[in-house]
């Protein structure tokens, strides 16, 4: 049975096991965001559409402001230890914020509100960064192409589950309490990077990269250098300019489609029911074909293909959907839009994106990568919100997103085919972790 699991998902001796544990993890971590991204969504709309754009901005300075913090607990910390103050930190505040609805319920308000909405972005991208960042670490870049969409699985099951544990846990324990459900899968998230990292393989011998296996004494060396430092080597790195432009492009667009779907929602007067029904089925139709793609297609894609063919499949796809909803125009095409770039993006593009981070240095997977998943996300999102709002002030709608998005999508389609390949250059010289970058303290 092993042998017959190994074969139909790409695994080989001693993967099995890790690739169970990272897959939990994720599980944990995506069961918590998505039991409360709704009251996040909710709260954020109280004020309307142009207080998102607000709060947008907000998230960002509030992310910059934290990448030192947590570049300074890498430094200072071995591997594990600031991992785990990460994610404990996060379940603390949910414990906060129970705290003050039940204990001063008088006290919440829109304020409140937009400061929740403001965390919540702010922890949806640390807790999924430092999640990719420990894989990135744990294994190679060989096991990254054809593990990372089968352990994304987890995230995307976890996805599912979230919003279903929301719907039958709010009304017999209330909806407060689910702050504490979801750090409770926080907690439990920690247990699982500690076991992540102290897996052993099925078999002796089973990994065949050192590096890979991320051996215990690993734990005993801190990382160090400067709190600054990812900041630093994003912009001195071409690679990580690169990383940092193509995740800037992607958010950009997806703050178009999410922007765009807020108008016609808003301005939907008639069949709003209908509309909302269709909308969640097409959600649940999405999650399918991500899992399709995750369990069956990404690893023999992006082995057969490359990096660089599933990196500049998200661009394409997307200015395609595009042209068809300037064209068109309609709920039902803006939806099939939002649809196709979340499976795409989810089953195909994330994994391959992640994989690009498997061939730097050990500092650069967490502080630079830190820096290129939160602030560089966010500040995308703030220019896609800008630059939306302005095109629709000046009647232009549609049409005016088309002529940004599709030469957007050309650039961003050859940036991913240069990413990919300088990552398979990277990875055939061996790309190795410069002996300086470690402090042995």
């Amino acid at each position: 049975m092993r042998e017959g699991i190994s074969n139909l998902f790409n695994l080989r001796r001693g993967e099995l096991a890790p690739v169970l544990v990272a897959g939990l993890f994720f599980f944990c971590i995506l069961t918590a965001l998505m039991m409360l991204r709704p009251a996040r969504d909710a709260l954020g709309m109280e004020r309307g559409i142009d207080s998102v754009r607000w709060l947008f901005i907000g998230t960002a300075v509030v992310t910059l402001l934290v990448n030192p913090v947590f570049g300074w607990l890498v430094s200072r910390f071995r591997r594990l230890h600031f991992i785990a103050a990460t994610y404990a930190f996060f379940a603390l505040s949910l414990a906060g914020f129970w705290s003050l609805l039940v204990f001063a319920p008088g006290a919440v308000g829109a304020r409140s509100g937009q400061v929740f909405y403001v965390w919540f972005s702010v922890f949806n991208l640390f807790v999924t960064m430092v999640f990719w960042a420990l894989l990135a670490d744990r294994f190679s870049s060989e096991q990254g192409k054809r593990l990372f969409a089968l352990i994304a699985v987890g995230g995307t099951l976890g996805a599912i589950f979230g919003p279903w544990l929301a719907s039958h846990l709010a009304e017999p324990l209330g909806t407060p309490s689910l702050l504490l459900v979801a750090a409770g899968f926080l907690a439990l998230a920690i247990a699982l990077a500690w076991t992540l990292v102290r897996v052993r393989p099925d078999r002796p011998g089973a990994v065949a990269d050192a590096t890979a296996a991320a051996p215990v004494a690993d734990e005993e060396r801190r990382i160090g250098g400067s709190a600054w430092a990812g900041l630093r080597a994003v912009f001195s790195s071409p690679y990580l300019m690169g990383i940092a432009g193509y995740v800037l492009t992607m958010t950009i667009v997806a703050t178009f489609i999410y922007f765009t779907r807020l108008q016609m929602v808003a301005a939907a007067e008639s069949d709003l029911d209908a509309r909302t029904g269709m909308l969640g089925n097409i959600d649940m139709w999405t999650q399918v074909a991500v899992l399709l793609l995750q369990l069956t297609l990404t690893g023999h894609i992006i082995r057969r293909f490359g990096l660089a063919f599933a990196l500049a499949a998200l661009p394409v796809a997307t200015a395609l959907g595009f042209i068809g909803l300037a064209i068109y125009g309609s709920f039902a095409v803006l939806i099939l839009l939002e649809a196709m770039n979340r499976a795409v993006q989810r089953g195909l593009t994330r994994p391959a994106r992640e994989a690009l981070f498997t061939v730097i240095s050990r500092e650069d997977k967490y502080k630079a990568k830190a820096f290129i998943d939160t602030f560089v996300y966010r500040a995308g999102d703030v220019v896609g919100a800008q630059t939306e709002g302005l095109l629709g002030r000046l009647g232009l709608a549609l049409g005016g997103l088309v002529t940004v998005v599709v030469p957007l999508a050309l650039f961003w389609a050859m940036l991913g085919i240069w990413l990919g390949r300088a990552q398979q250059r990277r990875a055939a010289a061996g790309a190795p972790e410069p002996a300086a970058q470690v402090d042995a303290r």
